[in-house]
């Protein structure tokens, strides 16, 4: 698929006001559009006749602080086309001061723990999502790490482990 696609054409003529950008990159396009409107914006991909991206292949974050973007998160959802084998990446930004976004997950089953591990890594929030807890860290566990201003030794939750030398490890 190529930004010129008849695909590509309606939805950036649909979403006009929301389409930040669609480029190539390594043969894939990628449509950055603004948050808001993201879940309307991908069920007409989801549900468009003539390729329909019926199916979600990933979906994760990216963290762009001090990086110039447009916002400083942006999730990231991986679409594929089944019945013509077509790949679409499609980027929504979401600011700093609010991160949420709404789920797909009532429009792709499997983004429910995509979503969830982006919430629990990234600390954005999909709003209208079944389940919103954590999925990797402990419940009571503080921040998300992979934000990049975490700290990068961590929070200390190591610092109470017994420190060994290479003859008493285990």
């Amino acid at each position: 698929m190529n930004a010129n696609h008849p695909v590509v054409a309606r939805f950036r003529e649909r979403f006009a006001a929301d389409v930040l950008s669609v480029e190539e990159f390594r043969g894939q396009t990628v449509i950055s559009v603004k948050a808001p409107r993201a879940v309307e914006m991908l069920k007409s991909l989801r549900d468009d006749a003539e390729c329909p991206f019926d199916m979600l292949t990933d979906l994760t974050a990216a963290d762009y602080l001090r990086l110039d973007a447009p916002e400083r998160f942006a999730v990231v959802y991986q679409l594929l086309s089944m019945l013509r084998n077509e790949r679409l990446r499609v980027k929504a930004y979401v600011s700093e001061a609010r991160p949420e976004i709404g789920s797909v997950s009532s429009l792709w089953g499997n983004a429910n723990w995509l979503e969830r591990e982006v919430w629990d890594l990234y600390g954005i929030r999909f709003l209208g999502h079944p389940d919103p807890r954590r999925i990797l860290m402990p419940d009571d566990y503080e921040g998300h790490p992979l934000r990049k201003d975490y700290p990068l030794k961590g929070r200390g939750e190591r610092s109470h482990f017994p420190k060994y030398t290479a003859e008493e490890a285990p």
